[in-house]
């Protein structure tokens, strides 16, 4: 795969090689969602529209990557509530294959399982511009670049930009960020409105975040 800048035009012709041929479209959209919020699912259900894909994957990890040592809640906590969010949402189902798999999360280990065992699908991982500044570093970049087509999203204070293949979606900015969500649950405030009610109301209901 050559490395350009790919520019939102290429939807066209992403179109185009669709009609040509029976491969399914799939997006994906990986993080640890502790807890999912409607940023998570804006950017999800925006880029299946705007790139009319068959589907797109939310796919929570078991154990982040990070060299920071970045804790999580239990992966049953974070798979209840993402399956309370996308609840009825037209494009927008779970791959659970890091869960199942367990252990830490590399992208590039996960997309070779995924495109191996489902050869007829066309996948394109999606990330936030942030990300995007980081894809030198990504574990086996030059093998998973052949393996997904990369999608980045506009976020809030970040400004995009690489010489990595990436199809740029422009979706409303939201600043949300799980953190914040936890941040305000922690000093009891409700974080009303940053995340769908059914979720608000399991993370109420099992006390999480306290």
């Amino acid at each position: 795969m050559t490395l350009e800048l790919l520019t939102p035009f290429t939807k066209v012709e992403l179109e185009d090689d669709k009609k040509e041929s029976n491969r399914k479209q799939i997006g994906i959209l990986g993080g640890n969602f502790n807890p999912v919020h409607n940023a998570h699912l804006l950017v999800a259900d925006q880029v299946y529209q705007q790139l009319g894909l068959d589907q797109v994957l939310l796919m929570p990890e078991y154990s982040p990557p990070h060299v920071d040592g970045k804790t999580t809640i239990s992966e049953i906590h974070r798979l209840k509530m993402l399956e309370l969010a996308i609840e009825g949402v037209e494009g927008l189902a779970i791959e659970t294959i890091e869960l199942e798999r367990q252990g830490i999360s590399y992208t590039y280990d996960t997309m070779k399982l995924l495109t191996e065992k489902n050869p007829d699908v066309d996948y394109y991982f999606i990330i936030g511009a942030d990300m995007v500044d980081y894809l030198p570093k990504w574990y086996n970049i030059d093998k998973l670049i052949d393996l997904v087509q990369f999608v980045g999203v506009q976020r809030p204070k970040y400004k995009a930009g690489t010489s990595y293949p990436v199809i740029w979606v422009d979706v409303p900015l939201m600043d949300i960020s799980s953190s914040t969500v936890r941040d305000f649950i922690g000093k009891g405030w409700r974080p009303n409105f940053l995340l769908p009610q059914p979720v608000l109301n399991y993370i109420e209901k099992e006390g999480l975040y306290l």
